[in-house]
């Protein structure tokens, strides 16, 4: 049935399942994707790449990814094994185990949250601050608290509890910007669930705790995992690949790294265009800042996005992903394949893992803005008399972009980067 279905809906319009608000219609980029028949990721072949006790084909589910993404029906389930939620090598059983285990920490940390602050999971958020940076209660002039009935008692002396506290309104407007085109959020409760997971993983990871830019990572999860405990799990495994990014140091924040990466890969594979950029003063590419943040959810729509990520991840694959973020090796030791797990490698770590490039820092994303870069080489050359004119013309690939295409030209400059590195 779902082949027959699949055929039926090749080349369909995939608005139906993400639907955009009538009025926000004409300010949404243009949808590229198209799901294929015969390329993309299917129901009916997600589920013949299970064995009989549920092991996983990894390298056959990756090679479709590669060709022509995951068809919506499945995308969310096939996302938890494409961002080592879940080790393919496992049984339905124990996925199952897994499964039930997190969902179990996750309503304990809710728990946690709600005993502090009891609107959430009341499918309410806030949108104004509740404490001062001193601790004292703001409730009394707080409309979204004093309609929930609750109300902070005495000051607040414990650190992390302050600091979490403080930053859930820039949370709750930050929630009200997120994916406001879609019509899943004009539903209070589902911008709810959104505050409710970026709450909870600000709690969780007190160390880097919630910033600016999350709330798009985490929106799609929320879309496409209808339980919010799996939605949880599904974004906490993505910022294990991202949160450095999202790391705030007095005078400099995690994302500079990459940026730094981006720099030296221009200047390697592209030494005039790097110096014209370094002459305009833009040498830190610090233009480049916000798509590396939000892995170019302002460059495509919401649904090429979606493809974008998933064929990053599928090329970036590393059959390893999941032991290693269990046991929280290295990124170095869990790199390490046998011939036979560096056939269950996506394209771009095959390459890093035979050249022994292990550096987070040289992500596809980065390779990916060095690839935007090179098709606008000309333009930034004979144009750009200043970074104004740089960022002008790079907004000109909002919604101009082929995800697929995309994605190979990195990969070609992936390997040019690398042959010239070596000379």
């Amino acid at each position: 049935m779902a082949g027959i279905l699949f055929h039926k809906y090749g080349g369909e319009d995939l608005d139906s399942y993400y639907p955009i608000r009538p009025e926000c219609q004409a300010d949404v980029p243009k949808v590229r994707f198209k799901a294929r028949a015969g390329k993309t990721l299917s129901a009916r072949r997600w589920h013949a790449a299970f064995s009989e006790d549920g092991h996983l084909d990894i390298a056959k589910v990756l090679r479709r990814i590669q060709r022509g993404g995951i068809h919506p029906s499945i995308k969310g389930l096939v996302w938890e094994f494409l961002l080592g939620c879940y080790d393919p090598n496992s049984t339905f059983e124990e996925r199952n185990q897994i499964r039930q285990q997190r969902r179990q920490q996750y309503a304990a940390w809710k728990t946690e949250c709600q005993n502090i602050v009891p609107i959430i999971g009341s499918g309410k958020f806030i949108t104004a601050a509740i404490v001062t940076d001193d601790g004292q209660s703001l409730q009394d002039s707080n409309r979204d608290s004093l309609d929930q009935g609750w109300h902070v008692d005495g000051a607040i002396s414990d650190k992390k509890v302050l600091q979490w506290m403080l930053g859930l309104h820039q949370i709750g407007l930050d929630v009200v910007r997120t994916d406001r085109s879609l019509v899943f959020y004009e539903s209070e409760t589902n911008q709810a669930k959104l505050w409710d997971v970026l709450a909870i993983y600000s709690w969780v990871d007190n160390d880097i705790g919630y910033v600016q830019g999350m709330n798009d990572i985490c929106s799609p999860m929320i879309v496409l995992l209808e339980n919010e405990a799996d939605a949880f799990w599904c974004f906490e495994h993505t910022m294990r690949r991202l949160r450095e990014n999202f790391r705030t140091n007095t005078g400099m924040i995690g994302v500079q790294s990459q940026l730094s990466t981006l720099s030296q890969i221009i200047r390697t594979i592209d030494p005039k265009l790097h110096q014209h950029l370094e002459d305009l003063d833009g040498g830190e590419y610090l233009f480049a800042f916000r798509m590396l943040m939000v892995l170019f959810r302002r460059e495509f729509s919401f649904v090429d996005a979606l493809y974008l990520w998933e064929l990053m991840w599928a090329m970036e694959y590393n059959p390893n992903i999941f032991s290693l973020y269990e046991s929280n090796s290295s990124t170095s030791e869990g790199r390490q394949v046998n011939d036979k797990q560096l056939k269950q490698c996506g394209k771009f770590e095959r390459k890093n893992v035979k050249t022994g490039q292990p550096d987070k820092t040289s992500a596809l994303s980065v390779f990916l803005v060095a690839s935007v870069l090179e098709t606008k080489n000309k333009k930034l050359l004979r144009e750009a008399k200043g970074l104004d004119d740089v960022v002008k013309i790079l907004a000109d690939i909002t919604g101009n972009l082929d995800a697929k295409k995309a994605c190979n030209e990195a990969l070609k400059i992936q390997k040019k980067y690398l042959s010239k590195s070596k000379k």
